[in-house]
């Protein structure tokens, strides 16, 4: 593989990091949702929207190493991922209706937060970590679909120093995306505030979170 083969390569990389990003709303709708339901610092939503990102990203990378050191099919990688994107995709929705449920009855009782000892919100104290914690596990669980066929296979055909490179590559612009696409719709957001938004912010999150898992089963993207 010449130079210019691993430069297009590195171009490729950075490309379908980005689109592959940008086109799929699962990479970002649910921090800029939760972080509005939630009421986030941007800071936290940045932080939490990275570490899923890198988690995300690992896991397919750490799939593809492995499988390709073992000899594994390009076939044979492409059925596991297209199973974690199911396992994923699914379970996307079912936190965004459970979730909107939630907020559904939260919202019709006037539910206001109730106090433990000391002061502390039951709210603050359990809903936060369940709620990046059950984010965490679905990138984790989530494929990034392009990365193993289009990128590393054809990286480690010249050398695994060129298989790391690619990979690092994308994996900092899907990270650098979901956290400029993050960062702009927190912004986006913020600026709405009516009484009924308010009330049903966590039923409005999510249904949002609902309808991007559902985008990924109807439009495969």
């Amino acid at each position: 593989m010449s130079e210019s083969s691993i430069l297009i390569l590195l171009g490729s990389a950075l490309s379908i990091g980005f689109i592959h990003t940008i086109i799929g709303p699962d990479h970002y709708v649910p921090f800029i949702v939760i972080s509005r339901a939630r009421k986030w610092s941007t800071a936290r939503a940045l932080v939490v929207t990275i570490i899923c990102g890198m988690g995300h990203v690992l896991s397919s990378i750490l799939i593809g190493t492995i499988g390709i050191a073992a000899g594994s099919a390009l076939g044979k990688l492409e059925a596991i991922e297209g199973i974690r994107g199911d396992i994923a995709s699914y379970t996307l929705i079912a936190f965004g209706i459970v979730y909107g449920l939630w907020g559904i009855w939260r919202g019709r009782k006037g539910h206001g937060h109730r106090h433990l000892r000391g002061g502390k919100h039951l709210d603050a104290s359990n809903a936060r970590s369940v709620t990046f914690w059950t984010l965490f596990i679905i990138f984790v669980l989530g494929p990034c679909e392009p990365l193993i066929p289009l990128l590393m296979f054809p990286a480690v055909s010249h050398s695994w120093f060129v298989l790391i490179l690619v990979a690092s590559v994308f994996g900092i612009t899907t990270i650098l995306t979901m956290t400029a696409m993050v960062y702009a719709g927190i912004k986006g957001v913020t600026a709405i505030k009516t009484d009924f938004v308010e009330k049903y912010v966590h039923a409005i999150a999510g249904g949002i979170i609902a309808f991007s898992g559902m985008a990924i089963r109807i439009f495969g993207i």
